[in-house]
């Protein structure tokens, strides 16, 4: 061994058995002893390395998943929707007449009643009106009462003395007749003097009745006319007055309802328009959440139903009850409007605010239900979820679903009792793909690391 030197030829390719045999035959006889087979084989590992050659089969990989059986118990519906608090009544008092403001006796802030006095315009060229209308109007007062106590009695009163006067005289001349009649036919007197009579008859009738017809007319037309005319001028004169009076009131600005004067945009001294928004009122003890959701929604939905409100800037929503569901659809939206109502006494909640209002529908005492996080969608809209079988691997089941809540499903169909439901680690999972049930990835990084420190 001393004198002889192994040599051996170091090639690239060693792809093939020969070259382990002419290694072998270049081996000295002194080598070929027991361990001789030990050098052989190491010379063969890189034979058995070469490409080509049959690989390891691995074990197949487990997806950790979270599962539990579905659960049995109540579940409500709950249907999610923006909207914007507004005030239960509000009032933008404008006034009617244009004419500088003279005082204000609220600010913003301000809790006012109805009927209370907030602001008086500039109006002594509106009081002098009114006056002089009061003028006019205690004037046609008094012609109305002269006409109807004094003049039209006269009148009627007359009449009726020229009546009973031609009466008189009428009967006074029948029996002048009448006597000269008789003394004409026992010769007593000339026949000149019987038609004297006659012709004052005559006379006397025609006075009379021209003093009848004189009394009927002054009954039925001269009295309701002369009645009717004071009339129509005292409603004249009272109309103007009572209009002066309204410009008058015009001026003063009153609340029509209870509330908070939210705006005022004006100070004294400066002109208000006609129709212009001078104060505005609001009722805001309590408060409406006003929000359109879709009719199929709503029809699940009914007056005092419970809800709750997620105001921005408070840590826990307010309760509110629902007060009314339109009975119609908005023309540009085809949604149906809903309102809720909020107690506000405390004055916390800001008109205008938008929040999300959640409204208890409809709900089940008793039902089957999983975490909404588990249900798959496909694309043609059909539902399923994933469940652990026996076989150790993860299988997909079609279900049919009912009413849900922000967290939990309940379904109606495809589902049983002891289904150990994939709730966790689903998404995207093959059918018949191995899996073990564990906890969360993020719930598993602490466990590791403490365990890490232990070794």
């Amino acid at each position: 061994m001393s004198s002889r030197k192994i040599s051996t030829r170091k090639t690239s390719s060693m792809t093939s058995g020969s070259a382990v045999l002419t290694s072998w035959n270049r081996i000295p006889q002194a080598l070929t002893f027991k361990p001789r087979w030990i050098l052989l084989c190491a010379m063969a590992l890189p034979v058995a390395l070469l490409p080509g050659c049959k690989k390891v089969t691995e074990p197949e990989p487990l997806v950790t998943v979270q599962a539990e059986h579905p659960e049995e118990g109540p579940i409500a519906e709950h249907i999610e929707a923006d909207a914007v608090l507004a005030p239960l009544a509000q009032a933008a008092i404008a006034p009617k007449i244009s004419a500088p403001v003279r005082k204000f006796y609220v600010q913003r802030g301000t809790r006012v009643k109805g009927g209370q006095l907030l602001a008086i315009l500039e109006n002594n060229d509106l009081a002098a009106a009114a006056l002089d209308n009061k003028g006019s109007y205690v004037a046609a007062q008094a012609a109305y009462d002269t006409a109807t106590r004094a003049q039209v009695p006269e009148d009627t009163l007359k009449a009726e003395s020229d009546v009973a006067q031609t009466k008189a005289n009428l009967d006074l001349n029948l029996s002048i007749v009448k006597s000269r009649k008789q003394l004409f036919a026992e010769g007593a007197i000339p026949g000149r003097d019987l038609d004297t009579a006659t012709a004052a008859l005559v006379q006397a009738q025609a006075a009379y009745d021209a003093a009848a017809k004189h009394l009927e007319s002054v009954r039925s037309v001269s009295r309701e006319a002369a009645l009717k005319s004071a009339q129509g001028q005292l409603t004249s004169a009272e109309g103007k007055y009572k209009g002066a009076e309204a410009a008058v009131n015009y001026s003063e600005i009153k609340s029509p309802i209870d509330g908070v004067v939210t705006d005022r945009p004006l100070f004294a001294g400066e002109t208000a328009a006609a129709g212009a928004p001078l104060i505005t009122v609001m009722e805001t003890s309590t408060l409406l959440a006003k929000t359109h959701i879709a009719q199929s929604l709503a029809q699940q939905m009914k007056v005092d139903d419970e809800a709750s409100v997620h105001v921005p800037g408070l840590a826990e929503p307010v309760a509110g009850k629902v007060s009314l569901i339109s009975p119609a659809l908005d023309p540009g939206s085809t949604t149906v409007e809903v309102w809720l109502k909020i107690d506000n006494k405390a004055g916390k909640l800001k008109v205008g605010t938008p929040v999300k209002v959640s409204i208890t529908g409809r709900s089940v005492a008793k039902a089957w239900k999983v975490p909404a996080a588990s249900i798959l969608t496909a694309q043609d809209g059909s539902k399923s979820l994933m469940v652990v079988g026996d076989d150790g691997a993860a299988h997909r089941k079609p279900v049919t679903l009912g009413i849900a809540d922000a967290e939990d499903v309940q379904v109606t169909g495809g589902l049983g009792a002891t289904d150990l439901v994939i709730t966790g680690g689903a998404y995207g999972l093959d059918d018949g793909t191995k899996v073990k049930v564990g906890p969360a990835a993020e719930e598993e990084a602490p466990a590791a690391g403490k365990g890490g420190g232990a070794d």
